[in-house]
């Protein structure tokens, strides 16, 4: 029997609660202690006969949803933005419909569903991913329904002959495979740089000869690829890279280019353009590289990960040792891992001893923004990523063959309100105050801007990149904001800028980390976890 949308939602809800319990439990525990929470809201919630003698991570979806909106101010604020208390109220509204056995109709499912993927994948939570797949199975029964439609629609009109004095553009232009044959989805423009390193997602983003060979080099992305070349051969380029754009201008793009072009696997020769390309560097071998890829908002700073072998990973700095080097690796930097500090010196002979390497960071402010002052998480503290992200730009100065690209989002309205502007420039900062040789670069857009798009039929004049038919709906061009350090010399600095571009600030000018509220009424604990 197929299934309703109704049941749909139900399994999205089903996922939220199991997301949302442990990082309500964990942040509200927190806040507790802090004394940042008044008691009566707290005790409203404790006293409940159906909720008050379960640990939050038991308590029914509604009562979280319930729990987050009340305290918010006081202690979901801290760690998450406008947008996902918005998508709090909301979800309010789609579980109370549910529980009334409201009818949904297909608009009115996937707007839960992607609500609810948006919000867990806030948090962190790995439900998202289910969530995810339940979104791309509603998308795919909509898209047979609307097939059967139009065929129905088309056998019950008369075909009638008549002259035509243009050819039918089936003639002129042939669409790509999945267009043609109706298996096209809008969800395959949006990269995911995790998924790919992974060996998962679509064959244009997982396999480097149909990436290259769907791929349109504009010439901000050739220089920093010859830059990069040069740099992991030791003949020169820059140690650091920021790619900064607005939202959907090509960041993940562009590191999967080289992530791609790194690849053990598929010989340079045998992706599409990079012949070219290493002449122009000057290089005509590239060595074994090894691959470090951080995803920002696929990494909890509260939940460690477990590996394979057993090894127990909590922070950034442990994550890329072990996947640097393995356990062999991890070993050096595990007291630092454990205690939550950033390992100092120990980076720059990591990246010496595994070198050459290439360091891809994505979404690190997402992952930031999730910490806390105090360092009460697996992670460490806010201020113990700020040393972490200096010492690793330092450290991939000194290295000689080791490439650290990061992305960073353009603006502050990027960002949940939180920590707008220390968050959005903690790691562009310390890029610019700890690395004299600090490229910036946008990466994702040529100098006119436009996204690196996959080659779907004909090429776009716009922005010298291809697009793919039929086209994005609601893209647009980005214009990336890059500011290169003080202390940056021409000689030692490439920067891949557009002409439009707006001083980022810098560290010394940034005004200091908002400190959290706390509440005059002290909450005490009532025999319960909290």
């Amino acid at each position: 029997m197929a299934t309703t949308n109704h049941e749909r939602v139900g399994k999205a809800l089903e996922l939220l609660k199991a997301g949302l319990g442990p990082f309500v439990d964990r942040e509200i525990e927190t806040a507790v202690k802090a004394q940042r929470i008044d008691a009566a809201t707290l005790r409203r919630f404790v006293d409940n006969p159906l909720i008050g003698d379960k640990p939050a991570t038991d308590w029914d979806v509604a009562a979280l949803l319930k729990l987050m909106w009340e305290t918010w101010n006081d202690v979901f604020r801290a760690v998450l933005g406008r947008a996902e208390r918005n998508f709090v109220s909301e979800l309010r509204d789609h579980r109370n419909n549910w529980a009334h056995q409201r009818p949904f109709s297909g608009d009115d499912a996937y707007r839960a569903l992607d609500t609810t993927n948006r919000l867990l994948t806030a948090v962190s939570a790995p439900q998202a991913a289910d969530v995810e797949k339940l979104k791309m199975e509603l998308l795919r029964v909509r898209y047979d329904e609307q097939a059967r439609g139009e065929r129905r629609k088309q056998a019950s009109l008369a075909i009638e002959s008549a002259a035509v004095t243009l050819k039918p553009w089936r003639e002129v232009v042939t669409p790509h495979q999945d267009v043609a044959s109706g298996r096209y989805q809008q969800a395959e423009f949006a990269a995911d740089l995790q998924q790919a390193s992974k060996g998962d997602g679509p064959a244009e983003y997982r396999d480097p000869v149909e990436f290259f060979r769907r791929t349109y080099l504009t010439e901000s992305l050739k220089g920093m690829l010859a830059g990069a070349v040069q740099r992991l051969t030791g003949a020169g380029g820059d140690p650091v890279v920021r790619l900064q754009t607005n939202f959907g201008g090509g960041k993940t793009h562009s590191m999967l280019a080289l992530y791609h072009l790194c690849s053990e696997n598929v010989a340079p020769s045998k992706l599409s353009g990079v012949d070219a390309l290493m002449r122009d560097a000057g290089v005509s071998k590239l060595p074994k590289v090894n691959r470090v890829v951080l995803v920002g908002n696929r990494i909890s700073p509260g939940n460690p990960v477990t590996k394979p072998d057993g090894t127990v990973v909590r922070t950034l700095w442990g994550e890329l040792a072990y996947q640097l080097g393995g356990v062999a690796a991890y070993a050096r930097v595990a007291r630092d891992d454990e205690h939550a500090t950033s390992p100092g010196d120990i980076l720059r002979e990591l990246l010496v001893e595994y070198g050459p390497c290439l360091i891809l960071i994505d979404e690190w402010v997402a992952y930031a923004r999730q910490l806390h002052d105090q360092s009460d998480l697996p992670a460490g503290s806010f201020e113990t990523q700020f040393t972490f992200a200096q010492a690793l730009t330092e450290a991939a100065k000194l290295a000689g063959n080791c490439l650290l690209v990061v992305s960073l989002p353009a603006s502050d309205t990027s960002i949940p309100r939180t920590r707008s502007p220390t968050t959005s420039r903690w790691a562009a900062s310390a890029a610019a105050r700890r690395s004299p040789a600090c490229a910036t670069s946008s990466g994702a857009s040529n100098r006119r801007g436009g996204r690196p798009a996959l080659r779907r039929g004909s090429r776009s004049s716009a922005g010298g990149c291809s697009s793919r038919s039929p086209t994005r709906p609601g893209s647009r061009t980005a214009t990336s904001s890059p500011a290169p350090s003080p202390t940056s010399t021409a000689a030692s600095s490439r920067s891949f800028r557009p002409s439009a571009a707006t001083p980022t600030t810098s560290s010394a000018s940034r005004p200091p980390i908002r400190s959290i509220r706390r509440s005059s009424t002290a909450c005490t604990p009532t025999g319960r976890r909290w």
